[in-house]
């Protein structure tokens, strides 16, 4: 026994959880993209596409297929965020694609509705996915649908 009972607060709760894991799936549903979540309490990174990158490599998202893959990173006390797609889908969409689902994501969080802003977004990045690679037969899920809670 400790004594201290201090326990690490939950960024999200399971209702939260629940709902944007529930997005990332159905954002997943008819396309061969992959989405993934990664929410972290600090950015120690200047730049926090620095760390959406390192989280990128780490969780071998550069390894899909088609190279498809998108995450979001959330510093949520810290305030920053990030979207990263990966080649394939980057071609297709383009930089002005990016900036406008940041801006969307920074509206929500600025009032505060960060798990809306989160199903919003995701639900947008899965209609492009879904625009630029269609489900096809025999298209496996190559990446988990949790979310990646770091430090």
């Amino acid at each position: 026994m400790s004594l201290f009972s201090f326990r690490k607060k939950e960024l999200f709760n399971e209702e939260e959880r629940n709902r944007v894991i529930q997005a990332i799936r159905q954002a997943e549903r008819l396309t061969s993209g992959e989405i993934r979540l990664f929410v972290e309490n600090r950015c120690e990174y200047v730049d926090p596409m620095d760390r959406a990158r390192e989280a990128f490599l780490s969780l071998g998202m550069d390894k899909t297929k088609q190279r498809n893959a998108v995450l979001l990173y959330i510093a949520l006390r810290d305030h920053q965020f990030a979207i990263l797609g990966d080649q394939g889908i980057h071609e297709k969409v383009g930089t002005d694609f990016w900036q406008r689902e940041a801006m969307l994501l920074r509206e929500h969080f600025s009032s505060n509705r960060i798990i809306e802003g989160i199903e919003v977004c995701v639900k947008e990045i899965g209609e492009s996915l879904l625009h630029y690679f269609p489900y096809e037969s025999g298209d496996a899920n190559e990446l988990p649908d949790d979310i990646v809670f770091g430090r």
